[in-house]
C-alpha cells in the first residue's frame, strides 16, 4: 500500500519552521552568551543544527561535536529553538544571566530512519614514502615516545616547550640567549635531531624556533642503540638521545566539512520532490557495502583510532549519489568524514519506490570504523620504551 502523507506531514521532518523575525536590541541593554551541545537520544553530538532565541534574527549551527555558542543575547528570560531536518524540532526556557554563559544540552528525537551501519576494517594502509617509516614505527611501537598529527591537532600547543613537556623522562632547558632545549631521564647533554631524515648541525637545538603544528609527526628515543638503524649515529653522539621532527605534508591539512543540510536539500524534502524514508513504500538500501571500498585514513590507522561517521545525502532514482547533496550529521574525525564522502562517488543503491515509481530519498547511512588490534600497540611508553 502506498504510503499517504501531504506535505504538512512531510514539513514535520523538516522541523517546525523559526520565525526569523529581526529585532534590534535595544542599545545599552545588558546581553549574555548562551552556549551548550546538541546530542541525539545516543548521546552522539549533531552537527548542523540550527540554534536559535525567538524574537532575535541571528542564528548559531552546531560544529561537529554538537556545540554552539550564541552571543549578545538580551539578560533574562529567552526561548532558545533548535531544528535539524531528519530530526523532530525542540525547545527550552533559558534564562541568560550576566555571567557565566547560560548552558544548555539539548537532545533531538531522530525522525528519518538511519540505514545499516557501514563497518569498515582494514588489515594494512599505504602510508606516503616519505612518512612511511614513522608510521609504521608507529604502528608497531616497539620504543620510543610518538607524538602524533592528531595529538597536535587536538592539544594546539603555543610552542615545542609546551607540546614536549608532557613526555615522560624529558626535561625542558633553557640555554643561551633564551633558547629551549631538552634533556632525556638521567642525561645531561643534548639529544640528536633529525630533521624528515636529515641530521642537524652538532650542538644545542633550539626546539622553540619550530612551530608545533607545522609537524606532522615527533619521535623521541633516549638510549644510543634504541632508534631506528638508520639514525644511529656513533654511540657517543647517540648517547643523550636521539628526536625525530617530521614535518607535516600540505595534504595532511585536515579536509573542510560539509557541516549541516543545504537550503537546497531541505527545501526539496519539504516540498515532497525529495522523501525520507518513513514516506515511501520501499526505502533506499545500500546493494553490497564492499564496493565502497572505504579507505581507512592512515594516520588514524596507525594510532588504532575508532571513529564512525553519520553521513547525510539524497539517493536519486538511479540509485546513486546525488551531487551536492553530501553533509555530516555526526563524526568523530573530518578524515573519517573525507573517507566517507570519497567511497560514496562508488555507492550502489536500490532507489526508493513510492506509489510503484521510483524517488528520491534523504539517506542517514552510519558508517563505524573498527580499529585493528595490535596486542599492547595502545599502550604508552615513555622515551627509554619501558611502560610507565
Amino acid at each position: 500500500m502506498p504510503v499517504a502523507v501531504g506535505r504538512a506531514a512531510a514539513r514535520t521532518v523538516v522541523g517546525a519552521a523559526m520565525v526569523m523575525a529581526t529585532v534590534a536590541v535595544p542599545r545599552g541593554q545588558a546581553q549574555g552568551v548562551v552556549a551548550g551541545t546538541i546530542t541525539d537520544v545516543h548521546g552522539v553530538p549533531i552537527a548542523g543544527a540550527q540554534i536559535s532565541v525567538r524574537g532575535l534574527g541571528t542564528m548559531a549551527i552546531s560544529d561537529a561535536r554538537g556545540a554552539f555558542r550564541l552571543d549578545r543575547v538580551p539578560l533574562g528570560a529567552s526561548v532558545v529553538r533548535v531544528r535539524r531536518l531528519g530530526f523532530r524540532a525542540d525547545s527550552v526556557d533559558v534564562h541568560v544571566p550576566a555571567s557565566p554563559d547560560a548552558a544548555v544540552s539539548l537532545t533531538l528525537t531522530r525522525v528519518v530512519a538511519a540505514l545499516s551501519p557501514v563497518i569498515v576494517r582494514a588489515s594494512k594502509v599505504k602510508h606516503q614514502a616519505r612518512l612511511a617509516g614513522f608510521y609504521e614505527r608507529l604502528e608497531r611501537r616497539t620504543a620510543g615516545h610518538f607524538i602524533t598529527l592528531r595529538e597536535i591537532d587536538v592539544d594546539a600547543p603555543r610552542s615545542m616547550t609546551h607540546l614536549l613537556q608532557r613526555v615522560p623522562g624529558l626535561t625542558i632547558v633553557k640555554g643561551r640567549a633564551g633558547a629551549t632545549g631538552v634533556r632525556m631521564r638521567g642525561r645531561t647533554c643534548w639529544p640528536l635531531v633529525w630533521l624528515d631524515g636529515f641530521p642537524m648541525p652538532a650542538g644545542e637545538v633550539d626546539l622553540d624556533s619550530f612551530a608545533p603544528h607545522s609537524f606532522e609527526g615527533i619521535e623521541l628515543y633516549l638510549g644510543a642503540t634504541t632508534p631506528p638503524l638508520r639514525y644511529i649515529q656513533q654511540r657517543t653522539m647517540s648517547s643523550c638521545g636521539t628526536i625525530l621532527l617530521w614535518s607535516r605534508s600540505t595534504d595532511m591539512d585536515a579536509p573542510a566539512e560539509r557541516i549541516g543540510t543545504s537550503a537546497e536539500v531541505e527545501a526539496l524534502v519539504s516540498s515532497l520532490e525529495v522523501f525520507t524514508a518513513d514516506h515511501v513504500d520501499t526505502a533506499a538500501g545500500l546493494i553490497d557495502a564492499a564496493s565502497l571500498r572505504i579507505e581507512y585514513p592512515p594516520t588514524l590507522f596507525a594510532e588504532a583510532v575508532p571513529g564512525f561517521v553519520i553521513a547525510e545525502y539524497v539517493v536519486d532514482t538511479l540509485g546513486y549519489v546525488e551531487e551536492g547533496t553530501f553533509s555530516i550529521v555526526s563524526s568523530t574525525h573530518p578524515l573519517f568524514s573525507e573517507a566517507v564522502r570519497t567511497a560514496l562517488v562508488r555507492a550502489a543503491y536500490a532507489p526508493a519506490r513510492r506509489g510503484g515509481r521510483r524517488v528520491r530519498q534523504l539517506v542517514h547511512q552510519p558508517f563505524t570504523f573498527a580499529a585493528p588490534e595490535r596486542g599492547n600497540a595502545q599502550r604508552p611508553t615513555d622515551v627509554t620504551g619501558r611502560e610507565p
